[in-house]
């Protein structure tokens, strides 16, 4: 893909910078490409920095499929202070001297926090309550009640603790479940080891298999624009299935298969010349298209 030409269907691997909303990132690479069809799998907030995925024409249509995907954080967790969204974005609400909590207190508490666990979202998030987003009623000052919903926390590491007077902040790496909130993690850290807690850094290293190796920055995109074709997305991101000609004629038409056993996500679908023609879900002994990409 180039500044003169069409754009190519496919992902774009987005080291996204700090201050900038993904929205920001969308609206830029929609110049870049020269399409308005273009969007973002996984909302990253302004204060992180790190791999945004985003799609480009007709692979705008596997982007809700790899958002469900699990990712890789590294963050930096400051404890002796709460504030009112969680992040270094919001106001201190409240101080406690960490003073006294021991390395062996913070790594125990991130212990607890690992696994599947029950995860109440942030006030300030997307989360929606009788209809309307959790963060608008938080600028309004409303307090919402948002329910605990499970997540998994597969990987919760401490890489290192700094002690500055009544404050500690701990670096640590995190893999987990899609909807978990790493900003949720750092607030329930600091409320069980009683001194309270909140991020003050967040960059995502990995989304699925996409991780920073892959990423370029805004500024690399408008000088060299790079896009992973449609067919490598999805063979790098789901299980593969190569079926005949005759069975590519019938996915072409947004007919069944019978199902090859290969799990209960998304699958990609390949002709025999290697061209992709869909994604399936095995339900049953069939595998239905979720999305047909040639007709």
């Amino acid at each position: 893909m180039t500044s003169a030409e069409p754009a190519a269907s496919g992902l774009v691997i987005v080291d996204k910078p700090a201050e900038w909303t993904s929205h920001d990132v969308v609206g830029k690479l929609r110049r870049i490409a020269r399409t308005r069809r273009v969007g973002h799998a996984g909302t990253l907030d302004p204060m992180a920095t790190g791999v945004l995925v985003v799609g480009v024409e007709k692979a705008t249509r596997l982007l809700g499929h790899l958002a469900l995907t699990e990712k890789g954080y590294d963050a930096t967790i400051r404890l002796g202070q709460t504030t009112n969204t969680d992040d270094a974005e919001g106001e201190i609400t409240a101080s406690a001297s960490a003073a006294g909590v021991s390395d062996a207190a913070v790594r125990a508490g991130i212990e607890a926090l690992t696994g599947t666990i029950q995860q109440v979202p942030p006030q300030v998030s997307a989360i929606k309550v009788n209809g309307e987003r959790a963060y608008k009623a938080a600028r309004k000052g409303e307090e919402v009640a948002l329910k605990a919903r499970p997540v998994t926390v597969r990987a919760f590491e401490v890489t290192g603790v700094r002690r500055d007077g009544d404050l500690i902040d701990v670096d640590a790496s995190v893999t987990c479940s899609s909807g978990t909130y790493i900003r949720a993690l750092a607030r329930d850290l600091g409320a069980a080891l009683g001194c309270g807690g909140h991020l003050t850094y967040l960059r995502r290293t990995r989304v699925g298999p996409y991780d920073l190796s892959m990423a370029r920055t805004i500024e690399q995109l408008a000088e060299k624009p790079e896009i992973l074709p449609m067919a490598d997305a999805v063979a790098s991101a789901f299980p593969r299935r190569d079926v005949s000609e005759d069975d590519a004629r019938k996915v072409r038409h947004g007919g069944r298969l019978p199902a090859a056993g290969l799990g209960p996500g998304p699958v990609g679908v390949f002709a025999p010349d290697g061209t992709l023609l869909a994604l399936v879900e095995e339900q049953g002994r069939a595998a239905k298209p979720l999305a047909v990409f040639v007709s």
